[in-house]
């Protein structure tokens, strides 16, 4: 019984129970239909206290439905006949009251919260908008601002923010209790929301809230037509207003932007460790980090952060100077954001120590090597972690690009070593490529999704291979963004194509902010093994040549004024146009539609062969990869999803078609062809 209700003297009380988020799907709603038939037949009572578990309310609807049609009863039926009902109900919110949640709780009279509560309407999230009356009642209880911002962001607040706003009446730490202790009388005072008046327009906060959106949620359709519906409620009557919303809401569940939404929702909760390793536990006390460079005082603040025992090595005293500053100002920045409070602060120091004694990390569970993209040095730094570690302890490496097979073939027991590859910044980026070695064994991949489940971060188990799964997508992206360089684009015109598509930078932009030397130095890696019948474009090593490096140096793809900001360089467009006339290459015109065509196409090509190689162990896997660690638009779903949506018969034509140009780099993989030959996608 997903719904239980009973009575209880002059209390009915009504207690969602479907767990674990108590998600409100049909059988839900038909619970919330049985409780109301019920509660209207009980005599002598007089309020009903709805609540969910101990630890949740109701985290929303359930979205598996999403692709199917309404089943009735609907929940804005549902909530209004709460809302209309003779005996108020009381809603109790311990934990998430989100989405559908929250709506429920809006229809109730009365409204106490845990202190833990979180509240929020997170809809624009999954490409709709609240449906059951979110952006109709939530401006009439809290205000036309509060309410937008809310809404329009998705982003859930604290019980005691809550408070403040009037969304809740009240805090206790025993809720239940209270709302059975609250007097019948005042319960009879309180107005239901929908008969509040209208929110009063603040036209100045509307345009600050959509110029944000513009910029924000630039290309989405739910936050704007969020926004509107806002609006609408300081104008039309609720009645109106629901019938509005309801429309709204059934055309956007079924829009190409909520699918792929919701793809992504259900592929970051697929990401998890396989069925296989459940039997392989791992307890993580204690985590030793080798370098504490950006990238290593990333990874040690994400593990101070999840209160795991840290312990950075640096080689000498300067280097671990410096790698105590970089750990400082992480912790520094936090507070000043309002992430970290004071007391936080000092429990993280106290959980992080700096040393440059390879023995500090005896007693260590998982190592994990974050030192420069050296093959050398990142074996060296192995041999001495299994000379001081335990036996049974996992060595990770934090290799971008190099092979764990290699690395881990100067160890005296290969399957100890995983690949661990955090994105920068390590402590904000929520993907973790787990980089299964041929020896890799399964406690050491346990560990590996284990501590990316510590950290809060998505796991996607990658295969060896130069880049991995993201890495090397990127390099192909880049590779064909050159080669739009060569033949006619700037690098301006290719990134305005690619932000106008949704990315939030391009390719160029990208690369000035990391730094064009890291590439540089990656590419002179792979000389040796380059392909020498695939075109080398040499317009970025001209660039790094030439001491242009990026923001660092205030010179990259383009120039940078004292401030920071960006222009286009002619001395860029020379250096381009000298490289083309070098190569014999007669520029042309392309338009933005042209660079995006060719560089999803590119990316799309070698997606298919990192997943025909298994590379990836699913399209869901990439589509995660592209989107959290590289940009790729989120509500587009994914590279792959996005693929699946050109289709697969239009994916190979454009391949065909450009391999006319330039075979090598242009040819379809066989993955494409034999599944566009069959009429599937690639899921």
């Amino acid at each position: 019984m997903t719904v239980k209700f009973w009575q209880d003297d002059k209390v009915f009380f009504v207690e969602l129970a479907n767990p674990p988020v108590n998600a409100i799907n049909l059988a839900v709603r038909r619970g919330l239909h049985d409780a109301l038939m019920a509660q209207k037949a009980a005599a002598g009572i007089d309020r009903v206290v709805l609540m969910g578990s101990d630890r949740i309310f109701a985290a929303g609807g359930d979205a598996r439905e999403f692709d199917a049609p309404p089943v009735a009863p609907h929940l804005p039926d549902l909530l209004a006949m709460i809302e209309v009902s003779e005996v108020p109900w009381i809603a109790v919110i311990n934990g998430a009251a989100l989405g559908g949640g929250l709506e429920l709780a809006l229809a109730c009279r009365y409204r106490i919260a845990g202190p833990k509560a979180q509240l929020g309407l997170p809809e624009v999230l999954l490409g709709v908008v609240p449906g059951a009356g979110g952006t109709q009642r939530l401006p009439r209880l809290i205000g036309f601002s509060a309410a937008l911002q809310m809404i329009t962001s998705g982003k859930p607040i604290t019980a005691d923010k809550g408070l403040t706003l009037g969304l809740i009446n009240r805090i206790d730490n025993a809720p239940k209790a209270a709302a059975i202790a609250i007097t019948a009388d005042d319960l009879h005072t309180i107005v239901p929301v929908s008969n509040l008046p209208n929110s009063v327009m603040d036209d100045a906060i509307l345009a600050k809230v959509n110029a944000g959106l513009s910029h924000r949620a630039a290309g989405q359709i739910a936050p704007i037509k969020a926004a509107e519906l806002v609006a609408v409620t300081s104008y039309a009557s609720f009645g109106e207003g629901m019938a509005a919303e309801r429309d709204c809401f059934l055309t956007l569940r079924q829009s190409a932007q909520a699918r792929a939404l919701r793809h992504l929702f259900f592929a970051e909760r697929g990401a998890k460790a396989p069925a296989e390793l459940a039997s392989y536990s791992s307890t993580i006390n204690k985590v030793v980090v080798v370098g504490g460079g950006t990238m290593g005082a990333g990874i040690a603040h994400s593990l101070i952060s999840a209160g795991v025992e840290t312990v950075t090595i640096e080689n000498n005293d300067a280097s671990a100077t410096a790698a105590i500053a970089r750990a400082e100002s992480l912790i520094e920045a936090g507070m000043k954001r309002g992430l970290i409070t004071p007391e936080r602060a000092t429990e993280m120091r106290a959980c992080h120590r700096i040393s440059t004694d390879y023995a500090s990390a005896r007693n260590a569970d998982i190592a994990i090597e974050a030192v420069f993209e050296d093959m050398a040095l990142k074996q060296t730094v192995f041999q001495k972690l299994q000379t001081v570690m335990p036996a049974n302890a996992i060595l990770a490496s934090n290799t971008s690009y190099l092979d764990i097979d290699e690395i881990a073939g100067v160890l005296d027991d290969p399957s100890r070593l995983i690949g661990l590859h955090f994105f920068v910044p390590a402590h904000i980026m929520k993907l973790l490529e787990i980089v299964k070695g041929e020896a890799s064994a399964p406690t050491a991949l346990a560990a590996g999704f284990a501590l990316a489940r510590r950290l809060g971060k998505i796991p996607v188990v990658a295969g060896v291979c130069d880049g991995f799964i993201g890495n090397r997508i990127l390099a192909r992206y880049r590779e064909a963004a050159d080669l739009l360089l060569l033949t006619g684009a700037t690098p301006a015109q290719i990134d305005h194509a690619m932000t106008s598509f949704g990315y939030a930078m391009g390719p160029y932009e990208t690369q000035d902010l990391s730094g064009l030397d890291h590439a540089y130095a990656n590419r002179r890696r792979q000389d040796a093994s380059r392909d020498p019948n695939r075109l080398y474009v040499k317009i970025a090593d001209l660039m790094v040549e030439a001491g242009r490096l990026g923001r660092k140096s205030g010179l990259g793809w383009y120039s940078y004024d004292t401030v920071g900001q960006a222009k286009a360089d002619p001395a860029v467009d020379s250096l381009i146009t000298e490289a083309a006339a070098t190569a014999g290459v007669t520029r042309r015109h392309y338009s933005d539609d042209d660079i995006t065509h060719r560089l999803l196409l590119a990316m799309i090509n070698e997606a298919a062969s990192i997943l025909d190689e298994a590379i990836a162990e699913s399209a869901a896997d990439i589509d995660l990869v592209s989107v959290l660690g590289y940009g790729f638009p989120r509500w587009r779903g994914g590279l792959m999803h996005y693929a699946n949506q050109i289709g697969m018969a239009e994916i190979l034509a454009g391949l065909e078609t450009l391999s006319l140009e330039d075979n090598a780099i242009w040819q379809p993989c066989k993955l494409i062809k034999d599944i566009a030959a069959a009429g599937r996608g690639f899921t």
